[in-house]
Formats: C-alpha cells, sequence, structure tokens
C-alpha cells in the first residue's frame, strides 16, 4: 500500500468540510438560540395552572419529544410548502426545525430546573413583598439557571450531531460537504473519519469546557 496515496484525501475534502463546519456551527448556534426562547416560554407554561396554557405547551412538547427529528425536517422544508405554500431555504428550514426540536427539550430542562427548586424559596420571597413574578426573576431564575447549564451543555452538543441529518434537505453542513466530495470520488473510508475528526473538533472541548463552568458553579 502507498501511504503517501492513502493521505491524499484528507488533504482534498478538509477544506470542504471546512466550509461545512461553520454552516453546522451557525445552524446550531441560531437554533438553539431560538430553541432555548421558545423551550423557556414553554417550560414555563408546563408549570402554569391555567390549563389552556399548560395544554398547549404540553401538546408541543410531547408531539416534538414523540416524533423524529427528521419528520421535522420534512415536514418545514417539504411539508409547509404543500400543505400551506410556505416556502423556506435549506438554512431558514434548518433554523426552524432545530429551533422547534431542541425547544421541546429545553421546555422539559427548564421545567425540571425550576420545579427542583424548593417552595420555601418563592415563599421566602414574597414574605419579604416581592411579587410572584419578582421572586421568580431575583430568587427562583437564578437558581434554577444555574442547575440547567449541564442538560442545556448536553443539548448544544446533540443539536449539533442533529444538525447533520440536514444533509437530507441539501444544506451545506459537514456531512452533505463530505457526501458531495464522495459523489465524485467514491472515497469513503477517509472521508468519513474526515468527517467524524470534524465532530470532535467541536464536542470535545465542548465538554472539557462544560465540566469546568459547573466545577466553577459548583453544579450538583
Amino acid at each position: 500500500m502507498d501511504f503517501g496515496q492513502w493521505f491524499v484525501p484528507f488533504g482534498e475534502v478538509a477544506p470542504l468540510i471546512l466550509k461545512g463546519f461553520w454552516i453546522t456551527i451557525e445552524v446550531t448556534i441560531v437554533g438553539l438560540f431560538f430553541g432555548f426562547i421558545l423551550g423557556a416560554i414553554a417550560g414555563l407554561a408546563r408549570l402554569s395552572r391555567n390549563k389552556i396554557i399548560y395544554s398547549i405547551a404540553t401538546v408541543y412538547v410531547e408531539v416534538v419529544r414523540g416524533t423524529p427529528i427528521l419528520l421535522q425536517i420534512f415536514f418545514v422544508y417539504f411539508g409547509l410548502a404543500a400543505l400551506l405554500n410556505i416556502t423556506f431555504g435549506a438554512l431558514t428550514a434548518a433554523f426552524i426545525a432545530l429551533a422547534f426540536n431542541s425547544g421541546a427539550y429545553i421546555a422539559e430542562i427548564v421545567r425540571g430546573a425550576v420545579f427542583s427548586i424548593e417552595k420555601g424559596q418563592m415563599e421566602a420571597g414574597r414574605s419579604i413583598g416581592l411579587t410572584h413574578t419578582q421572586a421568580m426573576r431575583y430568587v427562583i431564575w437564578p437558581q434554577a439557571i444555574k442547575r440547567m447549564i449541564p442538560p442545556l451543555g448536553n443539548q448544544f452538543i446533540i443539536s449539533l450531531k442533529d444538525s447533520s441529518l440536514f444533509s437530507v434537505i441539501a444544506l451545506g453542513e459537514i456531512v452533505y460537504k463530505g457526501q458531495q466530495y464522495i459523489a465524485t470520488t467514491y472515497n469513503y473510508g477517509q472521508t468519513y473519519i474526515t468527517i467524524a475528526v470534524a465532530y470532535l473538533i467541536i464536542t470535545i472541548p465542548l465538554s472539557l469546557i462544560l465540566r469546568q463552568i459547573e466545577r466553577r458553579l459548583d453544579v450538583s
């Protein structure tokens, strides 16, 4: 075997993977940003005593968590166009699908974090004259956010890996760029190794950073 030739495909596919790398990061960050907003609203709605608000949030969470993200991608990209004549580009569809998908899981993270705070904390806040909203803002939320950090970090990693599924709608992320190279060279082995390394370059440092944050905040 000519080992020199064996390494050639790595150098050829790496620039393509790098282009997809930045799109993957963009989709993950933007999707999770809106996913967190949606998840925070849905999570608090899941704590509401209003049955209508609670029911709407619960339906959203259960439907999204109960269906594959691949189906959700197809629905946003193809289904909305067929049903409502609403069309999105691949990048916009990726933002929407990832936001709605991650939002459902973040909603449960938010709900669980807030629910885990002892009831006495709210009562203590109310006893010093705070309204319910003020007590949530100044007493409950700071503690809840601290407890959200580990699962939110895990959700970021999960969503980042899920972004590979956007290759099915021809979004130029890491996997799609690799598939383009394979289509012209039929070089599977080195291409998939390069793709795996690209994901590891993101996820391993992120995992280490999250551990450091957890230690500094003493998240148990």
